[in-house]
């Protein structure tokens, strides 16, 4: 475990009034250079310093939840969850069993496996998977695995399978659904047009997709030069248009 705590940072629908739950796991299943997040995601990093990780049970991972949840979250926000799942699964039997009632949201990078997602039929409310690549090449560099791509956009479909569009309350917060992280990297590297295009012709031309601004080199990203610089205006503007060009139309831009 990493940390807990109402986050107000997160994309419009998830924060409401009351913030979105989150809740931070260590570790992750890729391994991205440009992390920003590194410090946590990617523990073995940390081998030799003092490190604020520490291990968590069920029932302390449940207590968390029921908290958040009293502290007037408008949900349960697990980040970086792929890994965990059935110690998650463990720690919802027992808080649901304590009154939590709250829509839960699956923060994840996008590499899911199928037989996980099957096994989060009917739990998860809310997907928010990142879709990082168009191009299996660009994944294996800069997030470590070969196949990102084909993963990716099969556990986005099934997602979508499991809880269509996201689907927003009087108060446009979110209650169900899928929204989609898609960080713009320079050079053109996140593919941005293709991902839209899957997105608007495979999955729904009603996806809620954030385009996202924020990339800065962090990390391992110097190493690696055609990333190891900010992202400039032109080129997010231009991944902006991409996402319009492509049919979809429910952007959040940040």
């Amino acid at each position: 475990m990493a940390s807990y705590g109402p986050h107000f940072g997160e994309e419009r629908p998830l924060v409401g009034r009351g913030g979105s739950g989150t809740i931070f796991f260590a570790g992750c299943n890729l391994a991205c250079v440009f992390c920003q997040n590194h410090d946590i995601s990617q523990p073995d990093a940390l081998l030799g310093t003092e490190s604020t990780l520490w291990e968590t049970t069920a029932e302390e991972l449940a207590e968390m939840m029921l908290a958040l949840q009293s502290s007037g979250c408008e949900n349960i926000n697990f980040v970086s969850p792929s890994h965990v799942v059935p110690q998650i699964l463990a720690a919802l039997l027992i808080a649901v069993g304590k009154g939590l009632c709250l829509p839960l949201v699956y923060n994840t990078g996008g590499y899911d496996a199928l037989s996980t997602l099957y096994l989060l039929r009917g739990v998860v409310d809310i997907y928010m998977p990142d879709m990082k690549y168009s191009d299996e090449a660009v994944g294996a560099r800069l997030s470590g695995v070969p196949d990102y791509v084909r993963h990716n956009r099969k556990a986005v479909l099934e997602m979508y399978r499991q809880v269509g569009d996201l689907m927003l309350d009087e108060r446009g917060v979110a209650r169900r659904g899928v929204l989609v992280r898609h960080l713009v990297l320079p050079a053109g590297l996140a593919g941005t047009a293709s991902v839209a295009r899957f997105l608007a012709s495979e999955v729904s031309p009603d996806t809620y997709i954030n385009v996202m601004a924020q990339y800065r080199p962090m990390h391992w990203a110097w190493a690696c030069p055609e990333i190891a610089r900010p992202l400039t205006r032109e080129e997010y503007r231009q991944a902006v248009q991409e996402v319009l060009a492509a049919g979809l139309w429910r952007l959040d831009e940040r």
